[in-house]
Parts: C-alpha cells; sequence; structure tokens
C-alpha cells in the first residue's frame, strides 16, 4: 500500500481512502478531536493499569494533545461514507497519533515501533464504543460552545 511521504497516516488508513472513494466529506474535526481526547484519557488509564509503559503511555498522549491542538487537522483524510462502526476513522487516528508518538520516542515518524497503532494506542478500545462516546462528546462540546451562545444571542436580539 502506497502511502504519501508526508503522511503520518498509514496503510489502513490508505486502504480506507481507496475503498471508500465517496464524496469530498471528511470526518468533522470536532469528531476527530473528542476521539484524540478518548485516545488521551485510555494512555494514562492504560499505564495506570500497568497495561502500558510509561514512556510510550506519555508519548501517546503527548502526541493525543497534539492532535487535539490541531496540529494534524490535514492528517484525517477518510470520509464519512465507510464502515458502519467508523472503524476507518478510529485506525485513521490511531496511526496519526502512534506515527506522532514513534516521531517523539526515535526522531523518525511512522512504523509500529516502538508505538503500535492497535497494540498501544487501541489498547482496550473497541470502534463500536469509542466513535459512539466521540460522537457524545463532540456534540456536547458544540451544544457548549456553538449552540448556546447562538442561543443567547438570538434571545438578545
Amino acid at each position: 500500500m502506497r502511502v504519501p511521504e508526508n503522511a503520518y497516516y498509514g496503510a489502513q488508513t490508505q486502504r480506507a481512502v481507496e475503498n471508500f472513494p465517496i464524496g469530498d466529506l471528511k470526518m468533522p474535526l470536532e469528531l476527530i478531536r473528542a476521539l484524540a481526547l478518548i485516545k488521551r484519557g485510555a494512555a494514562e488509564v492504560n499505564q495506570r493499569l500497568g497495561l502500558l509503559e510509561k514512556g510510550l503511555s506519555e508519548a501517546v498522549a503527548a502526541a493525543a494533545r497534539e492532535v487535539l491542538e490541531g496540529k494534524f487537522d490535514d492528517q484525517f483524510v477518510v470520509g464519512v461514507f465507510q464502515t458502519g462502526s467508523g472503524t476507518s476513522t478510529n485506525m485513521n487516528l490511531n496511526e496519526v497519533i502512534a506515527s506522532r508518538a514513534n516521531e517523539i520516542l526515535t526522531g523518525k515518524k511512522g512504523g509500529k515501533s516502538p508505538v503500535h497503532p492497535n497494540d498501544h494506542v487501541n489498547l482496550g478500545q473497541s470502534s463500536n464504543d469509542a466513535v459512539p462516546s466521540a460522537i457524545h462528546i463532540a456534540a456536547l462540546v458544540a451544544i457548549r460552545t456553538k449552540l448556546v451562545p447562538a442561543l443567547r444571542r438570538l434571545h438578545q436580539a
């Protein structure tokens, strides 16, 4: 599978892009950031539970924070039309976070070592749980930051 040289995502993401070429509509960045919040929290909890080595956990959490800050917005290339559970979006995020975490730890982006997208970033998670949770988080954030202020402005008008 050929992945662009500048990509932080990997072969699974590229495969999803090629398998679902339906329109240009991408997943909302609010959903990506909510999923990154879940990944960061999972890395911290997995480390406390002894399931993830401290150095790997810290690198995953740092990479997830950078996603939350919008530093990798251009790396989320999977369209909204994909598998039903959002597996492709979940994997896109796992690969970006793992790639960046590897870069933090080794100076070289990409690869699956020392941080693996499935074994470390996705540890103990399922797309069937993580994606719906991210949808709820993204909706809550949008209600608080967009809808409520808009309703206040409307009420004042």
